[in-house]
Order: C-alpha cells, then structure tokens, then sequence
C-alpha cells in the first residue's frame, strides 16, 4: 500500500491507501485542509484531534447540505421527466387548414394595366414641367 503525505491544517500526516488512490486522497485531504485553514484562522491553534473533528464535521455539514440540494433537484428533474413523458404520450394534434385567398388572374392582369397607365401619366406629367 502507498503511503501519501498529506498537509491538513498545516501539519503532516502519513496516510495508506490503495494503489492507485493516491490523487482521491489529496483531494480529500485537500478539502479536509481547507477547512482546517478556516478554523485556524478563526480560533487560532487547536489541538490535532479537534482541529481534524472540526473540520470533519465541517465537511459533513457542506455534504449534508448539497445532499438536500440534490434530493430536490433530483424530484424536480423526476417531475420534469413525467412532464416530458406525458407530451411525449399524446397523439400528434390533426393537422390544420389554412385557407389562403388567391388573387384571379384577371385582377393581377388589371392591376398591371393600371400601373402601367399610371407610369405613363407620370413620365407625360415629368416631360410637362422638364419642358418648362
């Protein structure tokens, strides 16, 4: 078994652990200084024992809270699911109808003589004034 020296609360410890465990362990042991660094920093020193309870429990504390934080994300992602699966379930709605008005030949055909009087009233109206 390795043997991993650890740094909690600025003190050295041994510690075993399996092969291949040994980046797991320093990360806990990481999370484990961090609070011991709080509570050296607000208490002062505090015997060894103390200090590791503290910070463990501290640690306890944070896991229980994002715990609950999980348990009510896991409910609302359960609800979300159900909601999911119940529109999931329900037939496709009928296809709809949409009636569009279509313009008759004859009216685009008027339309286009209309606008085709209009310009030239223009251009007769423009050579007028240009000639003035």
């Amino acid at each position: 078994m390795p043997e991993v020296k650890v740094v909690i609360g600025g003190r050295d410890f041994e510690v075993s652990c399996q092969a291949g465990e040994e980046e797991f362990l320093q990360s806990a042991a990481g999370l484990l200084n961090t609070e011991a660094e709080v509570l050296s920093a607000q208490i002062g020193r505090l015997p060894e024992a103390r200090m590791l309870l503290m910070a463990g429990l501290m640690l306890a504390d944070k896991t229980a809270g994002l715990e609950e934080k999980l348990r009510v994300a896991e409910e609302k992602a359960k609800v979300a699911e159900a909601a999911y699966n119940e529109l999931n379930a329900r037939p496709a709605p009928e296809p709809e109808t949409v009636e569009v008005a279509v313009i008759p030949p004859q009216v685009t055909e008027t339309l286009a003589e209309i606008a085709a009087r209009a310009e030239a009233i223009a251009g007769t109206v423009t050579e007028k004034f240009d000639d003035k």
